[in-house]
């Protein structure tokens, strides 16, 4: 039976409390979320040797001044990048998890990857042993559909964009009544600009949304069954 946390009206730090300071989904800025007992959105990919690491972007040029696809790349060769003009490193999904240690929700969203399994494998592995304060998400269904067959009782949501690709039918699939149901969905991760079209109205009132990504304080609102993901401190 899935532990599905509270999300009404809920303030989740995308990839941590990050400024111009402080790199997104660094060490520093879930340390910082955890001082303000704050949730936290961030994002996991599988190295080219197995290794889950805490990384946006499939590729690591904005971050780290490398134009290098994070997948084909070694645990080892992106040890010794830095992120931004900063000490701080791409930390793996273990760090991470040793660091919060349950004390706040993890909002987790595994990457689009060719490499489905053997990511899915990686990260139910991390979290078989984690206290039971998380929740995954993905823009890709077949993601979500591996979490229903192999570890239901976690919690999982789809990410739910405007546009997936150049491919209208992909489009329409993703967000179709018939894919939500097939996944069994927890949650909807909603991009913002969405919520006002009659289709997700109504869904905010069978199920929980996420709101991404939020930039101000004067676009959370006391919604029923809304939570926000929320890039902190606000601009």
């Amino acid at each position: 039976m899935r532990n599905i946390p509270n999300l009404e009206n809920i303030i989740i730090a995308h990839r941590g409390n990050h400024n111009n300071k402080i790199p997104e989904n660094s060490l520093k800025a879930f340390k910082l979320s955890l001082k303000e007992n704050r949730p936290i959105e961030l994002d996991v990919q599988l190295t080219k040797d197995n290794v889950l690491v805490v990384f946006h972007d499939e590729n690591l040029l904005r971050m780290t001044n490398k134009n290098i696809i994070l997948q084909e790349t070694t645990y080892e060769e992106i040890s010794k990048l830095f992120l931004l003009n900063t000490k701080e490193k791409i930390p793996t999904l273990e760090e991470v998890l040793n660091l919060i240690n349950g004390n706040v929700l993890l909002d987790i969203e595994i990457k689009n990857t060719k490499r489905i399994n053997d990511t899915c494998r990686s990260l139910l592995e991390l979290l078989r042993n984690y206290p039971n304060n998380y929740l995954i998400k993905s823009f890709n269904p077949l993601i979500v559909l591996w979490f229903k067959k192999n570890a239901s009782y976690i919690p999982r949501g789809l990410l739910i964009a405007k546009n997936y690709s150049k491919n209208k039918f992909i489009n329409i699939l993703v967000k179709s009544k018939f894919m939500i149901n097939l996944c069994n969905l927890d949650f909807i991760a909603l991009n913002k600009n969405l919520i006002n079209e009659k289709k997700w109205l109504n869904y905010k009132e069978k199920m929980p949304v996420l709101l991404w990504t939020i930039n101000s304080s004067l676009e959370i609102s006391n919604d029923k069954n809304i939570g926000f993901i929320c890039n902190i401190p606000f601009k």
